[in-house]
């Protein structure tokens, strides 16, 4: 996608849709979009089309070693949904209109309601690890691009999106009812978005949780942007996989984040699932 031009962009953003529309039947309404060692909700929908992004026209092809990168179509508690098993991120050296590309795409199949998930870091000392954080907002100053940037093409949305609920209100009261009705606990909090691809140092975390955030990752954000954009309803939720508080922090472990991950899959899983019951 050499320079990203907005033209070529809807062109390109055309030729993914109609590929994918021509290998499928399912009309996707919804979107789900899984994060690091989260992809349990994929076994739980009912396949009718599986993608592997390679295949895609003008698709990313996702590098990070424990990402499917397959794109996946059928239904989930019976409604029509897309997945992406699998995301893309800026540190991975995409640019950010990249990132978001396949979000575009989506929404020009139909999904109107998007579901993310992504693995964070937990800065509020009331957290612990594999705990659920539904996110309620965001913080994006740290990233050094904006997917919203350059030419505007109206089809996009409003050039100047409004911000101040990018997370739906009403997708989040009703996720904590069925939370509720799960005897599943819930924590709500603020994401903040960086690239990457290091963690963290604990000077950094000091100031992001004086900032106001309480878990920090390094996704999510530029999607949740572009899908507030094009008009999508958004929920978003944080699976805690380490916590960083730095008078107790320690050395980051791989192995230790994708187990903490996996513990709290079932309970995710249960959730997305009946939430997309709901819509």
């Amino acid at each position: 996608m050499p320079g990203f031009c907005v033209n070529t962009m809807l062109e390109q953003i055309q030729e993914a849709t109609r590929y994918i529309q021509s290998q499928t039947t399912v009309q996707p309404t919804i979107g789900i979009i899984l994060g690091t060692g989260l992809g349990a909700l994929a076994g739980e929908v009912v396949i009718e089309t599986t993608l592997p992004y390679e295949t895609i026209p003008h698709f990313p092809l996702s590098t990070v070693e424990f990402h499917s990168g397959k794109l996946l179509l059928g239904t989930l508690a019976g409604k029509p949904v897309v997945v992406m098993q699998g995301r893309f991120h800026f540190y991975e050296g995409y640019t950010m209109q990249q990132v978001t590309f396949p979000v575009r795409v989506m929404h020009a199949l139909g999904v109107r309601t998007l579901l993310v998930s992504n693995a964070a870091g937990g800065m509020n000392p009331a957290f612990k690890v594999s705990d659920l954080m539904v996110i309620d907002d965001h913080i994006s100053l740290l990233l050094p691009q904006n997917p919203l940037t350059g030419k505007h093409l109206p089809v996009f949305g409003d050039r100047f999106p409004d911000m101040s609920e990018p997370y739906d209100p009403m997708l989040i009261r009703q996720a904590f009812d069925l939370a509720q009705d799960l005897g599943i606990s819930l924590q709500r909090g603020v994401y903040v978005s960086v690239t990457g691809p290091q963690l963290e140092t604990k000077a950094e975390y000091r100031m992001l949780r004086q900032w106001g955030a309480d878990a920090v990752g390094m996704s999510t954000v530029p999607e949740v942007i572009v899908a507030h954009q094009m008009g999508m309803r958004i929920f978003g939720v944080s699976v805690i996989t380490d916590m960083c508080i730095p008078e107790t922090l320690e050395k980051a472990d791989i192995a230790k984040i994708i187990a903490a991950a996996g513990v709290a899959e079932p309970k995710l899983t249960a959730l997305m699932k009946k939430l997309v019951e709901t819509l």
